[in-house]
């Protein structure tokens, strides 16, 4: 999906120049550097690749609630070129050629998923960049692989899609007193500017939509809150992950594991069933059934580590109601 003037990769990357500081063995001679920025474009493009989406809208269980924004979403997509070009909404927001989503919201709530299947709602391939990915040790380097990523997705017409989003768009540093400072304050200005001249769409997933920019949460065009799963939910995913051939399953009480897994999350509930079905699995051939005991066990063990280990016990009461500052 497109909304304007495409530019080719190359030339997009090779626009893309940092001060010569940032520039270790920058060439003196103009048609050798050149060529060399020509070279190093190239390989920068070939280190994102798009792919076909994994999951599509029918794999999603979310909340009514989610389904309706998500609904909502797709609409403002198919009609921001009507929106923004044949109702004049471009002379008013001349930068807002792009759609910038974000899904943010409890670790292991789907937000991932939900932009797979957003991709292959749209009929686009999926480019999923991480941090890791885009974050370097070399001064200048960060920019670099962000306008990469951007000039790969246009390339490819793939829907751009930015996990662990709170470490690419957090917010700008004001006390500037090294050149690991100065570079962090410059990927967020590049960040900016990409998406400010980009067709196509960028989406974002977080956890800490909090530590967003400000200049990052004007720009995107909608803010979906991917909770944890309710009730109705939790007794799908227990139904969809335990499957029809696991020897035992007509015998277990999913209302039961619905109530019982109250602030699970669809992760966790995965997490609570692989570890049922890989203790059932253990056992010799005569034994290999699935019980309610197993799964009980597992759930509370899931949940234990989970209060123990990287969260407190107050998250389990407090990330049932999204944040309000959004």
């Amino acid at each position: 999906m497109s909304f304007g003037k495409k530019i080719p990769p190359e030339e997009s990357l090779a626009r893309y120049k940092v001060a010569d500081s940032q520039m270790p063995g920058k060439e003196a001679d103009d048609q050798t550097g050149q060529s060399k920025d020509s070279d190093q474009a190239l390989k920068l493009l070939e280190r994102f690749e798009s792919r076909a989406p994994r999951y599509r809208m029918d794999d999603l269980i979310l909340p009514e609630g989610v389904r309706q924004e998500i609904k909502t979403l797709k609409s403002r997509i198919n009609n921001h070129a009507l929106i923004y070009r044949e109702w004049g909404f471009q002379k008013i927001d001349p930068v807002g050629i792009s759609v910038a989503v974000n899904y943010y919201g409890p670790p292991g709530t789907g937000k991932t998923m939900c932009a797979e299947a957003l991709a292959s709602d749209l009929g686009q391939p999926i480019l999923e960049v991480n941090y890791a990915e885009i974050e370097s040790k070399y001064v200048g380097e960060t920019p670099k692989n962000i306008v990469a990523a951007f000039a790969q997705a246009k390339k490819s017409n793939a829907l751009l899609f930015f996990d662990e989003a709170d470490s690419i768009l957090g917010r700008r540093l004001t006390n500037v007193t090294q050149s690991a400072d100065h570079g962090v304050n410059v990927s967020r200005s590049v960040m900016l500017k990409q998406l400010d001249s980009f067709d196509g769409i960028v989406v974002f997933a977080t956890n800490l939509a909090k530590n967003f920019d400000g200049a990052f949460v004007r720009r995107i065009l909608q803010h979906v809150y991917v909770p944890l799963p309710d009730e109705a939910c939790r007794l799908e995913l227990w139904k969809r992950m335990i499957g029809v051939s696991v020897p035992g399953r007509d015998m277990i009480d999913f209302d039961n594991l619905a109530k019982e897994s109250v602030c699970f999350s669809g992760g966790l509930i995965k997490n609570a069933v692989l570890l049922a079905l890989c203790e059932v699995a253990s056992r010799e051939k005569s034994l290999q059934m699935l019980n309610q005991s197993d799964l009980i066990r597992s759930l509370q063990g899931v949940r234990r580590a989970s209060q123990e280990i990287g969260q407190s016990h107050s998250v389990w009461t407090e990330i049932k109601q999204p944040p309000t500052e959004m």
